[in-house]
């Protein structure tokens, strides 16, 4: 019956006819939309189709200047017992106190006085803001520039081998640098950088490392340092991302089988390294991902990170296309012209 209704519907009424074609038409497209907007990778789609559909945002970035740098001097010598070696790098006059045996929960009701209460500006800040909850304090006056190693020790009467098991509620060394003179703390927008430090002792042997670094700023608010994920042929670290005479495990493992050859030559500042092209300097960091791994050509093709398929959220440049061009610049003056100093 229902048949019979259809077809003299059909006969008499041309629109029932168009309606049935839209409606096919309509589904048909719906489907292969879905189908091919949805399961095709990106960097199989055409450049007009890719561009119109990314939606990832661009971070704003705001140009600040770190006056602060530490690092870990020899760290597969440290310990609690034998103590640590710091070597700060200041640009202007610093104060470098270290608290041994900082409360955990104190150190971070600390960091949140900071944004509503008080400013951290001078140790004197912190101490009154952690009440004093820890074992003791070592201070040293770092001169603008000056690279000399300090070392950081527990006194043999304190009596501490190790910080108890994992969860601590005590952070083996917490080191404060800030700015020593009062007219810098209103020069620079950072004006204390607090880093946590972890020393390997008898309950837990994990190696000496940097776990967090806090940048706190002029406004109140204070910043956690991150590590960036580098492709994998972006150039060899420098002399800063490394500690003096220390070597990998593997090569020394290496070396005592016979096997180890010379040192790969470093590759060019400017390594073209990205993961997708091959042809452009690796520019762009991805988030939250933290992957460095596209140039400014790629960028606009992914929605997710071709390192980790996570979806990004925000992206924002290491360099500006000006510095890039300067830089480019300036590199082929020096191959034509070799000697000469720009």
């Amino acid at each position: 019956m229902a048949a019979v209704f259809l077809v003299t519907l059909y006969e008499y009424s041309p629109l029932f006819y168009i309606a049935l074609v839209s409606v096919c038409f309509l589904v048909t497209s719906a489907l292969v939309l879905g189908w091919f907007g949805l399961g095709v990778p990106v960097i199989l789609r055409n450049s007009e189709e890719t561009e119109s559909s990314t939606r990832v945002l661009k971070k704003r970035m705001r140009q600040v200047k770190n006056p602060f740098g530490l690092e870990i001097t020899n760290p597969a010598a440290a310990s609690v017992t034998r103590g640590i070696t710091l070597t700060p790098d200041c640009l202007e006059d610093c104060v470098l106190t270290c608290y041994w045996g900082c409360n955990v929960q104190k150190l971070h009701e600390a960091l949140q006085k900071h944004v509503y209460c008080f400013r951290i500006k001078t140790p004197q800040a912190l101490e009154d803001a952690l009440y004093n909850e820890y074992l003791y304090k070592q201070q040293y006056f770092i001169k603008r520039n000056d690279k000399a190693e300090k070392y950081c020790q527990l006194p043999e009467d304190a009596q501490v081998v190790d910080f108890g098991p994992v969860p601590r509620a005590r952070y083996p060394l917490v080191a404060l640098l800030t700015l020593a003179d009062e007219e810098d703390r209103e020069i620079y927008d950072i004006i204390a950088m607090a880093a946590v430090i972890h020393i390997p002792d008898e309950s837990y042997r994990l190696s000496c490392r940097i776990l967090y670094q806090y940048l706190l700023l002029a406004q109140g608010q204070y910043h956690d340092l991150k590590q960036l994920f580098m492709s994998a042929n972006s150039p060899a670290p420098s002399s800063s991302d490394t500690f003096p005479g220390e070597s990998s495990p593997d090569r020394g493992l290496l070396e005592k089988a016979g096997l180890a050859g010379d040192e790969p030559e470093l590759q060019e500042e400017n390594s073209k390294d990205c993961v997708v092209c091959q042809n452009g300097p690796v520019n762009w960091v991805l988030l939250p991902c933290r992957h460095t791994c596209l140039c400014d050509g790629c960028i606009r093709y992914f929605q997710q990170c071709p390192m980790c398929r996570q979806f990004v959220q925000e992206s924002f440049p290491l360099c500006s296309k000006k510095e890039q061009d300067e830089d480019e610049s300036t590199r082929v003056l020096q191959d034509v012209l070799p000697g000469r100093v720009f």
